[in-house]
């Protein structure tokens, strides 16, 4: 990482640890919410362990009080930077009545927000392009300063929608950036056997402007989406961007990875883990200390505490509440 200051990049020392603890924060979620998995009292995770570093250094380019976000399941370094707060997600993954994504109807990962500007995702996946891609549309229509980011997997730009929103958005030269997190594998299935070519080669197809970084780095990530986002702005139209991340751990709690990956494979993902790797280009250049990363994990335990023991103790929707906004309610 220390090919690329962060001074240059106009980050200072403050911008880096705010990096580095929501990055750290999304990871110990994400623990956490595993463990309460495996002790039967959440019903599923779907993680984003390995590609916080992406997500964060992505999110950090954007402006949180204009710019819409079409986040995909594993964004949780997204949604945080954008206002989410961790009782927010704990809330979600418990499935309580106070769930800003859905009062607990839907499962983790499905984020919506609308006074955060969190579009609302659906479980088929890269249906949230085509949403991403509306909202960058309406904003040029109305003339609006804002620019409209989504994200997916590797796997999902092989799906129509990713397709047909990156071409509407390419012809009508849309505020829209596409980030795909290529974490190597979509479910079981090597990024080999899912793509002829590069995905990043897929933006002149579009006719869009193409990066492909080191999702591992936060900076990089950060400075390949500032340059997008400023295209957008000047009204140059969509980027695609590609962050090669490597996924730490099972697709979700409801796979096993050791059926499709070896042991050394996963050694050396979890060797490069972002956030070790983040830490120590912190230390390197003299922003953090073994001291400061140490008080800064134990205040971020202390709200993934917090969170776990809200949400836990939160009420569950009432029975009746179960086809509360799926008919009219109003009068007639």
């Amino acid at each position: 990482m220390t090919e690329i200051l962060h001074a240059k990049l106009g980050l200072a020392d403050s911008d880096l640890l705010q990096m580095y603890e929501t990055m750290l924060l999304a990871r110990r979620l994400d623990e956490r919410m595993w463990l309460l998995n495996r002790a039967g009292k959440i019903p599923f995770v779907i993680s984003c362990q390995g590609q916080e570093a992406a997500q964060v250094g992505a999110a950090f380019a954007l402006d949180t009080t204009k710019d819409y976000i079409a986040p995909y399941y594993r964004d949780l370094g997204v949604v945080l930077h954008f206002g989410m707060t961790p009782r927010d997600i704990m809330l979600s993954a418990f499935a309580k009545a106070e769930d800003p994504n859905s009062g607990g109807r839907q499962m983790p990962g499905h984020f919506g927000y609308k006074a955060k500007r969190i579009l609302t995702g659906s479980s088929p996946v890269a249906t949230q392009i085509p949403h991403a891609v509306g909202v960058a549309l309406a904003g040029k229509m109305r003339n609006e300063d804002y620019v409209s980011f989504v994200t997916l997997g590797e796997g999902s730009t092989n799906q129509g929608d990713f397709h047909e929103g990156a071409n509407f958005a390419g012809v009508h030269k849309l505020p829209v950036i596409i980030m795909v997190e290529n974490n190597q594998y979509a479910i079981s299935v090597p990024v080999e056997k899912q793509l002829g070519g590069k995905i990043v080669d897929r933006a002149l197809g579009y006719g869009m402007h193409g990066f492909s970084v080191d999702g591992k780095n936060p900076l990089a990530v950060y400075e390949a989406m500032k340059e997008a986002v400023n295209r957008a702005r000047n009204g140059e139209g969509p980027s695609l961007i590609e962050a090669v991340t490597f996924r730490l751990t099972s697709h979700s709690s409801d796979d096993d990875d050791r059926a499709y990956r070896t042991k050394e494979e996963l050694e050396e993902g979890k060797a490069n883990d972002p956030i070790r790797l983040f830490a120590d280009y912190l230390i390197e250049i003299n922003v953090a200390t073994n001291e400061l990363l140490d008080e800064l994990n134990r205040k971020v335990m202390a709200i993934v505490d917090d969170a776990t023991e809200y949400a836990e103790n939160a009420p569950y929707a009432p029975p009746e509440h179960a086809l509360k906004y799926v008919y009219w309610e109003g009068e007639s």
